[in-house]
């Protein structure tokens, strides 16, 4: 039993020190993590176009309006196909 306590105060007092290193705790003491001086300038310097990135909330979004709330005169859009459907066209039933 002691041998278990003695693990877990183990394992705690590491997951302290750990977290203490990734936080820059331990900057003071020339041990940082690399993220905190990086902040990977790569990825900003792959960037295409940022400026045109627009953050909207949910209410601003348009809806699109449902095919059953079309108006009646115009005719319902045709239902997507799959590429493996087989087709139904007037030329493949012309040599029946």
């Amino acid at each position: 039993m002691k041998r278990a306590r003695l693990l877990l105060m183990a394992l705690v007092a590491l997951n302290l020190l750990y977290f203490a290193w990734t936080q820059g705790g331990l900057a003071m003491f020339g041990a940082a993590p690399a993220s905190l001086s990086e902040r990977e300038p790569q990825r900003m310097a792959q960037q295409v176009r940022p400026e045109a990135l627009q953050i909207r909330k949910e209410s601003d979004v348009v809806a699109p309006v449902p095919a059953a709330a079309a108006s009646p005169s115009e005719p319902a859009p045709a239902p997507p196909t799959s590429p493996n459907a087989p087709s139904t066209s007037s030329a493949d039933h012309e040599g029946l």
